[in-house]
């Protein structure tokens, strides 16, 4: 340990096993650290089933849960979308050569009462009872336009400017009703919350048209899962760091990150110090350096059936609207299963989540708890979200935000993008296929 490198990477969160991938695929001298004997931290994926009921004190699971080995539970849960930035990153690295994904069965969204499937062909969407005939005409000629719009080009544009004209100005352009914008931009922009109908329209846009090219890519959902769940991203990228000359340590205690005229200059670990130019990590371990924005409320839920109104879907995604519940923000159920080789045969897994609003967390999810029917055994965790109060470039300290409720990696994609163009001072320049196929299911 006793060298000098060009980053240091605390911690083994997924955010972080990304960053170490990047950076040693950048040419960088990577040491990649965490003081625990296992990887992920607050992203893990915890097997067997005993050590999940262990780590949040419930007694040993019994016998009809099925052999414990079998359970790969994530603590939080997320789907990669087929064409987002997630994917790229793992087709240019090369790190998608050490996974293997799954399709989601289905997509879903919660509307007066009921579950709806998010249309995945034209059919479908004939044949949804989101809309009207009427409607369905007027988003048609919506989807049309997003399908052919340009940023770069103003004659796709028609009357409108979606730089300036707000996604509300848009909405009422094509004559699409409140329910028909709440489903747009919850279930296909997948905004957690309604700010976004007052900020420019090219936003929203973006986000439908990478909607639609994931949907493409596969047909059944625009959302793709790792066999084995998410420690696999942690495998990948590790693996991949270590090709490219990184060195990891796990069960390594992290005493002091050494700061000399302001700079981060190392790591201090007993009596071992590892010089670097750049340290990176997560929240936990720079405490008073970063600012606590607001809490997140996971569920994880053990059930021995699928998503009621899902027509039997051995994995999906439903999405509730804020509006639906008389929220500010949106709750989120991602269900996998046996299917995805993290339960027993038969078993499924369901995690809510969502933005804490109320004192109460417990009570804001209860909406989504009884849509999932019985449940065999649930686990609750409130964790604060942190966002760090400087930018790193004076200190060469690159803390990552927490993670947030959503249940897809673009969020978190952004903020490691932006941590590695601070870091390094050059965009990652993700690129499709470098010489690997793109077909990756």
């Amino acid at each position: 340990m006793d060298e000098e490198y060009d980053a240091i990477v605390l911690g083994t969160g997924l955010k972080e096993c990304f960053l170490s991938g990047m950076l040693s695929v950048s040419g960088k001298k990577v040491l990649h650290m965490d003081s625990n004997k296992y990887y992920g931290r607050e992203s893990a994926s915890i097997t067997p089933l005993q050590e999940l009921f262990a780590k949040f004190g419930l007694p040993a699971p019994d016998e009809s849960f099925g052999r414990g080995k079998d359970w790969n539970v994530d603590l939080i849960p997320k789907f990669l979308m087929a064409n987002g930035q997630l994917i790229k990153m793992l087709i240019y690295t090369g790190a998608i050569r050490y996974l293997e994904f799954k399709s989601i069965e289905g997509s879903y969204v919660y509307q007066k009462g009921q579950i709806h499937k998010v249309p995945a062909t034209e059919q479908e969407a004939l044949m949804s009872d989101l809309m009207s005939l009427w409607d369905k005409i007027r988003f048609r000629n919506f989807l049309n336009y997003v399908q052919n719009w340009d940023d770069n080009d103003p004659t796709t544009w028609r009357d409108l400017n979606p730089q300036v004209a707000t996604m509300h100005q848009v909405f009422v352009y094509f004559g699409l009703n409140a329910n028909i914008a709440e489903f747009t931009g919850h279930a296909l922009a997948l905004h957690g919350d309604d700010s976004y109908l007052q900020r420019p329209a090219e936003e929203t846009l973006r986000r439908i048209k990478l909607y639609k090219a994931s949907l493409d890519r596969y047909g059944k959902s625009p959302y793709l899962y790792p066999k084995y769940g998410l420690d696999e991203l942690h495998y990948g990228f590790a693996r991949l760091s270590a090709i490219y000359g990184g060195t990891y340590i796990l069960d390594k205690p992290i005493d002091e990150i050494i700061m000399e005229n302001g700079k981060a200059v190392g790591v201090r670990s007993g009596g071992e110090t590892a010089r670097c130019k750049q340290v990176y990590c997560d929240p936990s371990f720079v405490p008073g350096k970063s600012k606590k924005i607001y809490q997140v409320i996971h569920c994880i839920c053990l059930m021995d059936h699928p998503l009621p109104g899902t027509k039997d879907a051995l994995s999906s995604q439903l999405i509730i609207p804020q509006r639906q519940v008389n929220r500010n923000s949106d709750i989120y159920i991602s269900v996998v299963s046996y299917t995805n080789q993290v339960a027993p045969k038969g078993w499924f897994i369901a995690t809510v989540s969502t933005k804490v609003e109320t004192a109460n967390p417990e009570a804001e999810i209860w909406p989504a708890l009884v849509l999932l029917g019985p449940l065999k055994q649930k686990i609750v965790r409130v964790s604060d979200y942190y966002r760090p109060k400087e930018d790193g470039t004076d200190s060469q300290l690159f803390i990552s935000q927490s993670y947030d409720a959503t249940t897809h990696f673009e969020t978190t994609c952004l903020d490691v993008l932006d941590i590695f163009r601070r870091g390094t001072g050059e965009d990652f320049d993700i690129l499709w296929g470098r010489g690997i196929e793109n077909d990756i299911l």
